[in-house]
């Protein structure tokens, strides 16, 4: 799915993130499941994880995220006009977490929803922030990636509950200015028939938990790992291959690809098939395993106040989830 002839160019004003305080390390994993710290880290990188409160909701992560991204970006929260949250894992089944997000932001000029896209979430709302500031109707926006992943996780599943972790990050989006970067290209795509390699099967109306099946833990996260390594390398490669080339640019032009952090393996697959460097590869899965909806804000954010990537910077990120979903963007900052 690609963009249409490019109207108002959209730039990237400010990014936010936040990470709950509880570190769950490798070790502490140790002492729950049959697992040990050399079975994760050399099957995915990750050594710890945050792991939010047990009164802390996705909301609360999306609203710390979105009030840092809007300081960096010098808008008050009355002025914003559009809030996108991504999440799988709302606060409530309805409202969506954008409404809470709204309310406690008082944002309230703004159109609040959320969208599902698992990973990929955060690019897909990047995506379609960008295409309706660009046409005009509206002036700005707030993407957010969320997620409360602790409260989906089998912690008896060792080859599911070391892989991820709680946290969000946001970004405020707005119509571009003389000397300010933009947003070049976006892209997602979807494939419906691979909806069984990665999915929470349970409480939804085709399987609600009942007092008969609640001990099956339908409600939590359900994986066939080696076929979503081989579908997210080729996805997320053949989706950055094509951003980069409609954004005119080549590997070398790259300053960092910030990619979905949920397996080192596939971070170097990535960069690899991308030609471009490790060194040019942003990576902090290491602290937070898999954030799902939020990785990829998380480390834009990260990357973007350690200074990893300036102004007149190329950067590239790319992301693969549930669905099956991927997406990428190219940006130049």
């Amino acid at each position: 799915m690609s963009d249409p002839a490019r109207r108002l160019p959209v730039t990237i004003a400010g990014t936010g993130s936040y990470l709950p305080e509880k570190v769950l390390t490798n070790a502490d994993l140790e002492a729950m499941v049959d697992t040990s710290d050399e079975w994760i880290t050399s099957r995915t990188g990750i050594k710890e994880r945050r792991i939010a409160a047990e009164d802390e909701f996705t909301s609360h992560m999306a609203i710390k995220a979105a009030r840092n991204a809007l300081e960096q970006a010098e808008l008050d929260p009355g002025e914003l006009n559009l809030i996108i949250v991504a999440t799988i894992t709302p606060d409530t089944l309805t409202p969506a977490t954008a409404c809470y997000v709204q309310k406690s932001l008082g944002a309230f000029s703004a159109v609040a929803f959320d969208i599902s896209a698992a990973c990929s979430g955060f690019l897909y709302a990047m995506k379609l922030a960008k295409r309706l500031i660009s046409d005009g109707a509206f002036e700005n926006a707030l993407i957010v990636g969320a997620e409360k992943l602790s409260a989906f996780v089998n912690w008896e599943d060792r080859s599911t509950c070391v892989l991820f972790g709680d946290g969000a990050g946001a970004a405020v989006l707005r119509r571009a200015e003389d000397g300010d970067g933009e947003i070049l290209a976006t892209e997602i795509g979807t494939d419906g028939g691979q909806t069984h390699l990665l999915n929470i099967p349970g409480g939804g109306s085709a399987c609600p938990i009942t007092t008969e099946n609640a001990d099956k833990r339908l409600a939590t996260l359900a994986m066939i790992g080696p076929e979503v390594f081989k579908h997210a390398v080729t996805r997320m490669r053949d989706c950055a291959n094509l951003v980069i080339a409609r954004s005119g640019l080549k590997a070398e032009d790259i300053k960092l690809v910030i990619p979905h952090q949920a397996n080192l393996r596939i971070i170097d697959a990535i960069a690899k098939r991308l030609t471009v460097p490790k060194d040019r590869v942003f990576v902090n899965l290491h602290k937070y395993g898999n954030t799902s909806a939020a990785a990829c804000a998380i480390a834009l954010d990260e990357a973007h106040r350690s200074g990893r990537f300036g102004k007149g910077d190329h950067i590239v990120l790319v992301a693969f989830g549930a669905g099956l979903t991927w997406a990428a963007a190219a940006v130049r900052w």
